[in-house]
């Protein structure tokens, strides 16, 4: 997996399992994205942050220089909301 698809895949479920803390499913597969962040790309989480429009999260990779990747508010968001969406997860 791309370090890019990895890093979004993980802000996904992470938003996620912010909203549904009691959500085993979400917070496992939260751990699984972290792992391979951590293991296969060398990449430690810094921060995120979130507008109205972005969220930033600010990564090291290989212990280096901090970067910054942006992602569209509406497409992260798009997990958390299929799954509140569905009568069968939703709270």
């Amino acid at each position: 997996m791309k370090l890019l698809d990895a890093l979004f895949n993980w802000l996904q479920i992470k938003v996620v399992a912010d909203a549904r803390p009691d959500d085993r499913a979400a917070q496992e597969t939260k751990s699984f994205f972290e792992e391979i962040l951590a293991d296969d790309h060398h990449v430690e989480i810094v921060e995120v942050t979130s507008d109205q429009t972005m969220y930033s999260v600010r990564y090291r990779e290989n212990k280096d220089l901090i970067k910054t990747q942006m992602y569209d508010r509406e497409t992260v968001e798009q997990l958390l909301e299929a799954i509140e969406n569905e009568p069968k997860y939703g709270q």
